[in-house]
């Protein structure tokens, strides 16, 4: 597809309080929103959020190389994905991201039949690690939103006594995963996931680091063990269904670089799209790749997905985006990602 323009603005929402992992902490998030405008004046919106806490390149990396697309003369999905065009998943995923919107908003101008409408998507609740009542008290506010399901960073304080809170705090009937970051040894990771059992844990997400301690470890307990940071690829999926490292994967669009690779894992294992700290457009994106996955019936196409952390943030820079409303998240009607930006916003909040 032809070009006309590629605008590049960095970016930082800031978050309604810390956001606390094993990995360290955030006051904020920063990200680039990419706007690739055609020829008859069309505009596509893409995101990228350089993963920098899991040791990934930061945002100036990220700026440059989205910048730099202003040199293709076309852009289409096969170039932007091979590893000639030397792009990092984040920036792969804003351009390829920005594509589909665009596609979408040229359907809709051109009158062309439009896909039916998107059902809500359930979400869990993102609860940031601190201490036990902190952590209890957050949950509470979530489930008064309507949130059913909750996920827990662990590694970077009391773990169990987190997990007893929170499930004191939501009642049986709540769902409960825990995600350390891959933070835990094995050693650690098999005491802690034996001491949480009694709590009923629905998944436990990247809970060690490595393939081989994942597979070891799923060995070991009787919750499911969910990849995240050790599958980023379709040919990582596969490895880690062939030694046994996990029962299904968190997928977040920026980590495998974009919709198109996200759905390829997808086919290889079971997955549940979650946010890496996305704005407005990333969460568009996933919530849109989700719906593809229910449509081809993947095994965990129902379980609830990690796309509510708009929430955490103290502001938008969109007009109109996805909403929250008793624990689903609603994607908005427009065309394309459905997604309008409110520019004072993006000024306001701009690098």
């Amino acid at each position: 597809m032809k070009i006309a323009a590629v605008e590049v603005i960095p970016y930082s929402l800031p978050f309604r309080e810390p956001y606390v992992t094993a990995r360290g902490r955030l006051d904020g998030r920063e990200m680039a929103l990419l706007r690739l405008r055609s020829e008859d004046g069309l505009i596509g919106l893409g995101e990228a959020v350089p993963l920098s806490l899991r040791g990934g390149i930061g945002l100036d990396r990220v700026v440059e190389e989205l910048e730099g697309l202003r040199d293709w003369a076309e852009l289409d999905e096969a170039a932007l994905r091979s590893s000639a065009a030397h792009l990092s998943p984040p920036a792969q995923c804003a351009a390829l991201t920005a594509l589909v919107d665009l596609r979408g908003r040229r359907s809709a101008a051109e009158g062309l039949s439009r896909p039916a409408a998107a059902q809500p998507i359930e979400c869990n609740a993102t609860l940031v690690a601190g201490e036990p009542a902190a952590v209890a008290s957050d949950a509470e506010d979530w489930a008064a939103e309507g949130f059913r399901s909750f996920k827990l960073k662990l590694g970077a304080g009391d773990d169990v006594g987190q997990v007893r809170a929170v499930r004191d705090a939501v009642g049986n009937d709540a769902r409960l995963r825990i995600d350390a970051n891959g933070t835990w040894d094995l050693e650690t990771a098999k005491r802690k996931i034996e001491a949480l059992e009694p709590f009923g844990v629905e998944l436990a997400e990247q809970p060690v680091a490595t393939m081989e301690e994942m597979a070891e470890l799923a060995q070991a307990t009787s919750v499911p063990v969910a990849a995240d940071e050790a599958v980023e690829s379709r040919a990582d999926a596969e490895r880690a269904l062939a030694v046994g490292a996990c029962a299904l994967a968190g997928l977040k669009l920026s980590k495998v670089g974009g919709p198109e690779a996200a759905i390829e894992i997808a086919e290889v294992l079971p997955a549940y799209m979650t946010s890496a700290l996305d704005g407005p457009v990333g969460i568009a994106a996933a919530a849109q790749v989700v719906q593809t996955l229910r449509a081809a019936g993947g095994e965990a196409a129902e379980l609830a997905q990690g796309l509510a952390t708009q929430r955490l943030f103290a502001g938008s820079i969109a007009s109109i985006e996805c909403e929250l409303s008793d624990g689903m998240l609603h994607v908005p009607d427009g065309p394309g990602l459905g997604v309008e930006i409110d520019e004072e916003a993006l000024e306001a909040h701009r690098l």
